[in-house]
C-alpha cells in the first residue's frame, strides 16, 4: 500500500502512477518527457484554503497574494486572479507575464531588494499598485519616478523583524543581517519610516515582513505578529504614522517527503489571527489589513515531473545509478541546497522498490543530481518512467538551458482533461537570440 505525499496521487489497474486522476503514462506518450505536470483544480484548492481561511479570520480587508516567483508563467496569474488573489511580482518578466495574461495589476506588489531605475519606470507605466521597498535608497527613486509622472505611488516599506524560521539558510530572509529590508533592531527601520513620510509622491500604506520559506515551526508567523504589531505601535506613538496594513510575507511549508509533517493551513492561519487580534487589542490599535504571500503552498504539490529513463549504472560494493531525460536543467534544488523529493517509477507503481540508488540527470556536470539514495524497483531500466512529485515550485521558474537542453511544456490537468499551458522548447527556440 502506497503512503503518497499528496492525495493527488494514485495507482491505477494497470500499476501506473495517476495524477490528478490522470494516468502519467498515457500523459507521458501523448505529451513526451521531461514533462512538467501541474493539477489546475489542486492549484484552485489551494487558492481557496487560503482566501476562505483569511476573510473568515481577518475580514474583508484582508488578502492574499500569490508569490509568482514559485511559478510565473501566464495560465497561472489568469487562475489565481480567478480565484480572487493579489500577486507578489519581483522583476520586470513577471509584471509583463501577468499583464499578458490579463491580470489586474492594481492588486500587484512589487518585490525586490535592488529594483533597478528601468523596473521602476516600467511597473508604474504599467500601473503596478504597490512596490514593496526594500530601502533608502529605492524610496528615493520610487519618489523621483512618481515626480515625473505626478502620481501618488503607494508603497509598503519591507522590515526585517529579527527572526530565526528554523528552515534553509538559503530561504531565511528574517534574520537582521538578511540582504533583503531594514533591520528593526539597529534603528534604520525608524530613520526609513521618517524619510518615507516626508516624501511628496509616496503613500505608506504599511509594512511588509517575510520570515522565510518553507517553514513548519509553530509559532513563527505568530512571533513575526508580535513584533511587528510592537512596532506599528512604537512608530504611531514616536512618529504620529499608523500603518493601514501589514503583510506578513509567505512560507507555509509544504510536504516533499513523507516525514515532512502535514499542515492544515487553515487552522494555522486561524492561530496567527488569534494572536493578531489578540496584540492589536492590547496594544490599543487599530488593526491593519492583513496580507500574505503563499506561492509554495499553492502550487508545490500541485505539480508533478516525468522523465524517462536511460542509462542504469551499477558499481558493485559502491553504488547505483538510475539516469534520467532531465535533471538540474529542469529541477535545480538538489544542486542548490539538497532539496528533498520523493520519486516514484511511475509505470511499476506494484513492484517492491529494493533496488537503492540515486537518481541523476543527463547534464555534464557531476552535481546533476535530483536525489539520491531512494528505492526504486530492481527491473528499472532504459525507457520506464520515473516521477518526482511535489515539482510545482521552484522547478519551472528556476529551469535553464545548461549544456543548451531545451525547457520541458508545462501541462494542466482539469477535471480528467489536460492542455498545454507552456509549449516544449524546441532547438529552434535556443538559438533565436543569437546573431
Amino acid at each position: 500500500m502506497n503512503n503518497f505525499v499528496c492525495d493527488n496521487l494514485s495507482v491505477n489497474a494497470q500499476g501506473h502512477l495517476c495524477f490528478a486522476g490522470q494516468d502519467t503514462a498515457a500523459l507521458a506518450a501523448q505529451y513526451g518527457t521531461p514533462l512538467y505536470l501541474m493539477d489546475e483544480d489542486r492549484v484552485r484548492r489551494n487558492c481557496r484554503v487560503y482566501t476562505e481561511a483569511f476573510r473568515r479570520c481577518f475580514g474583508e480587508g484582508a488578502q492574499v497574494l500569490y508569490a509568482g516567483k514559485a511559478n510565473a508563467f501566464k495560465q497561472i496569474y489568469r487562475i489565481v486572479q480567478e480565484e480572487n488573489m493579489g500577486i507578489d511580482v519581483v522583476s520586470s518578466g513577471e509584471i509583463y507575464s501577468a499583464q499578458q495574461a490579463g491580470f489586474n495589476l492594481a492588486n500587484a506588489y512589487f518585490h525586490s531588494n535592488n529594483k533597478t531605475d528601468a523596473d521602476i519606470a516600467f511597473a508604474m507605466d504599467c500601473g503596478v499598485g504597490y512596490f514593496v521597498a526594500d530601502n533608502e535608497e529605492e524610496v528615493r527613486a520610487v519618489e523621483a519616478e512618481a515626480a515625473k509622472r505626478g502620481i501618488l505611488q503607494k508603497i509598503l516599506l519591507r522590515l526585517t523583524p529579527g527572526i530565526d524560521p528554523h528552515t534553509y539558510a538559503a530561504v531565511d530572509t528574517g534574520r537582521v543581517d538578511s540582504k533583503f529590508g531594514t533591520a528593526i533592531e539597529t534603528g534604520q527601520a525608524d530613520e526609513l519610516i521618517a524619510f518615507t513620510l516626508q516624501q511628496k509622491h509616496i503613500d505608506l500604506a504599511g509594512y511588509h515582513c517575510h520570515v522565510g520559506s518553507q517553514v513548519f515551526a509553530e509559532d513563527v508567523f505568530e512571533r513575526a505578529v508580535v513584533v511587528m504589531l510592537n512596532y506599528v505601535a512604537h512608530i504611531a506613538k514616536t512618529q504620529g504614522y499608523m500603518a493601514r496594513e501589514l503583510d506578513l510575507g509567505g512560507g507555509y511549508g509544504v510536504r516533499y517527503v513523507a516525514d515532512d509533517p502535514e499542515l492544515d493551513i487553515a487552522q494555522k492561519i486561524a492561530e496567527v489571527a488569534k494572536v493578531f487580534h489578540d496584540t492589536c487589542a492590547a496594544l490599543n490599535i487599530p488593526e491593519p489589513a492583513i496580507h500574505m504571500e503563499p506561492g509554495r503552498s499553492i502550487v508545490a504539490d500541485a505539480g508533478l515531473t516525468l522523465y524517462t529513463v536511460g542509462t542504469v549504472k551499477q558499481i558493485p560494493g559502491y553504488k547505483n545509478y538510475v539516469s534520467v531525460d532531465g535533471g538540474m536543467t529542469d529541477n535545480p534544488r538538489f544542486a542548490l541546497y539538497g532539496a528533498r523529493y520523493t520519486c516514484l517509477a511511475a509505470n511499476r507503481m506494484n513492484e517492491d522498490c529494493d533496488f537503492e540508488c540515486s537518481v541523476v540527470g543527463r547534464c555534464c556536470e557531476s552535481g546533476d543530481i535530483i536525489q539520491e539514495n531512494i528505492s526504486l524497483p530492481k527491473s528499472i531500466g532504459r525507457g520506464d518512467l520515473l516521477a518526482v512529485c511535489t515539482t510545482g515550485a521552484y522547478n519551472y521558474s528556476m529551469a535553464s538551458n545548461y549544456n543548451r537542453i531545451p525547457r520541458p511544456p508545462v501541462v494542466m490537468l482539469r477535471g480528467g482533461e489536460s492542455y498545454v499551458a507552456v509549449k516544449r522548447e524546441t532547438l529552434k527556440d535556443l538559438v533565436a537570440l543569437d546573431v
